[in-house]
């Protein structure tokens, strides 16, 4: 286990033991609280709780207290194990209704008896690990009390659930605290109201999104910038169908494993079953199979930006970075065992290329087998040694930061994760890259091989951003909404001093519009200190200032966004250093 992982695991334990103390902390206040579940996540941990009343900010400061009181007695965590049937007793006996489900769940599993972990008067189900005492859990903050239901399911209870945050150290708590507060003014969904990206409508349906004349610019130029890299790279553009039969789904695999995340389309005219595609794999399948294919025509490769869809529950969508439909920038290459390291370095260096473009960092997370546990793999022993062994050496010669998770791969081949870096240092998961032993197979794919003899060629799944919802959403926080000029879906405001300046602004504004760049005119009757307020508000790389003076010299005054006055310039000089700054995809 690399350094990098242990550390991670050693910290979600902490995250996880500070969730027991919040249960026994709500216990202590509420003696009839009936407990959810209380897992470590992303920089903290949570709680549901189901309570006879609501919680409060105050209830949260007494319940910090009370958990500090905790630590502060280094109570030992204790673990020990109880038969199911005694385990449903006890939870019965308890009024712990929702313990006493998950408990049951896991007896329909086979389980024949369940692990429990105590700290003073307190036991709660759960399969560890903890660490050794309450006082080795680090620094911790309940930030917030959100409503959750019972599963996820809004057929199910609503309960309260505890958010908090938690580190190893006080000092690493304050600079996470600090980092939200600016994120708090970065939040996506805040500033694409305000400079009108895009909406939702519970008429449409939440998940959802609709994007306005400005949101559609700055996709169009992302999908753009990504075709761009693929084509490139070698890739060939294709479209697909957004709904398609069962069949295919049941063909490749995806019907059993993710019917239920799967919309469903119901016909008039026929009984078969036909769903909206929650993936792009099965349909590219299906473009390969159209032809014969000879070794010579390997590696083939498509690129597809299609819609997707996915039945996520409704209390997990949230703005753009859980939607229900999106755009999928997808990549498969179907490929012959030896030049599986070309493929994955030809994706890697294309993914390195944009996330250098938007001013991102990057590492890998290398999913692996686990040595000592090989079975539910697919494919041949040898194809993932030499594919494992082949892929981090890929990773080593390009010279990309990666860790190891061994065990983690899926069971039809090794995987790569892009885990991304924006502003504020937030890692965000933004692509994989995915080796499939599988689905040729599934689906019967071959090719004729030098000796003409048919063989099943290897799959690559990649993507370059991924959902290029959730990414705008990352892109948003990241550039603060000050999108670089290139990717602005304004990128010159010309503010006009007054009426008589109307007329020498169209001639600029047609210059720019003629040479490519998105352009608007504020012609209102306000003062100029209001319209650059505004324009500084929607955060458009380029105000220029007309007025007597600039029609006079036949020229412009420049204010850049983030840098202030640039003094003035003719139109021709500046179009010509906005278009090579476009051309360039500056930030």
């Amino acid at each position: 286990m690399s350094k990098e992982i242990k550390e991670s695991k050693e910290i979600e334990i902490r995250r996880h033991s500070l969730a027991h103390i919040l249960a026994y902390a709500v216990l202590e206040m509420f003696p009839d609280t009936k407990f959810g579940i209380g897992p470590a996540i992303e920089n903290g941990f949570y709680y549901d709780f189901d309570l006879t009343r609501s919680l409060t900010p105050e209830d949260l400061k007494t319940i910090t207290k009370r958990m500090q009181e905790i630590i502060k007695k280094d109570l030992p965590f204790e673990e020990f194990h109880r038969k199911i049937s005694d385990a449903v007793a006890l939870e019965n006996k308890n009024d712990q209704p929702y313990k006493k489900e998950l408990i049951e769940d896991l007896e329909k599993k086979g389980e024949k008896e369940v692990c429990f972990y105590k700290i003073g008067n307190f036991e709660d189900l759960c399969a560890g690990p903890h660490v050794e005492s309450t006082g080795k859990v680090g620094a911790f903050k309940l930030m917030s009390v959100a409503g959750a239901y019972w599963k996820g399911s809004e057929k199910n209870p609503m309960l309260q659930r505890v958010y908090a945050v938690a580190f190893p150290t006080k000092e690493e708590l304050e600079n996470h605290l600090k980092m939200l507060e600016e994120a708090k003014k970065r939040d996506h969904r805040k500033l694409g109201k305000e400079l009108e990206l895009f909406v939702f409508s519970e008429l449409v349906g939440p998940g959802l999104p609709l994007y306005t004349p400005r949101g559609t610019t700055v996709i169009k130029e992302m999908q753009k910038f990504s075709m761009e890299v693929r084509v490139k790279s070698g890739f060939q553009e294709v479209h697909t169908q957004v709904m398609n039969k069962a069949e295919l789904f049941k063909t490749s695999g995806h019907y059993d494993k993710y019917e239920e995340d799967m919309f469903k389309v119901h016909s008039h005219y026929t009984k078969e079953e036909y769903f909206l595609k929650p993936m792009n794999c099965p349909q590219h399948t299906q473009i390969y199979a159209s032809q014969i294919r000879s070794y010579k025509d390997l590696p083939y490769r498509v690129a597809d930006h299609s819609m997707i869809y996915r039945d996520e529950k409704l209390g997990e969508v949230a703005g753009l970075t859980r939607v229900r439909g999106f755009i999928m920038d997808d990549g498969h290459s179907f490929c012959r065992e030896d030049q599986i390291e070309i493929e994955f370095k030809t994706t890697l260096q294309g993914i390195r290329e944009v996330l250098d473009i938007y001013g991102m960092d990057f590492y890998v997370r290398f999913s692996t087998r686990d040595p000592e546990n090989k079975a539910g793999y697919l494919g041949d022993d040898k194809i993932w040694e030499r594919a494992e062994s082949t892929l981090e050496k890929i990773l080593k010669d390009l010279d990309i930061s990666y860790v190891i998770g061994i065990g983690d791969a899926a069971f039809y081949g090794p995987k790569m994760d892009i885990i991304a870096k924006d502003a504020l240092e937030r890692e965000h998961q933004i692509s994989t890259i995915q080796l499939d032993f599988n689905m040729p197979n599934r689906f019967g794919l071959t090719y004729v091989g030098e000796d003409g003899k048919e063989y099943p060629p290897i799959m690559i799944h990649s993507a370059l951003i991924g959902s290029v919802e959730r990414f705008l959403g990352v892109l948003i926080e990241h550039y603060a909404g000050a999108f670089p000029t290139w990717l602005a879906p304004v990128q010159v405001k010309i503010l006009t001093i007054a009426d008589r300046h109307n007329d020498y602004a169209q001639i600029v504004a047609a210059k720019f519009a003629e040479n490519s760049v998105r352009v608007e005119i504020d012609n209102r009757t306000e003062t100029i200190g209001k319209k650059i307020r505004e324009a500084e508000m929607q955060k458009n790389p380029y105000m220029l200032i007309v007025g007597d003076k600039e029609i006079e010299e036949n020229k412009v005054a420049v204010r850049r966004y983030g840098k202030g006055d640039l003094g003035s310039k003719s139109v021709e000089e500046l179009i010509k250093e906005i278009r090579e700054e476009i051309r360039e995809r500056r930030r």
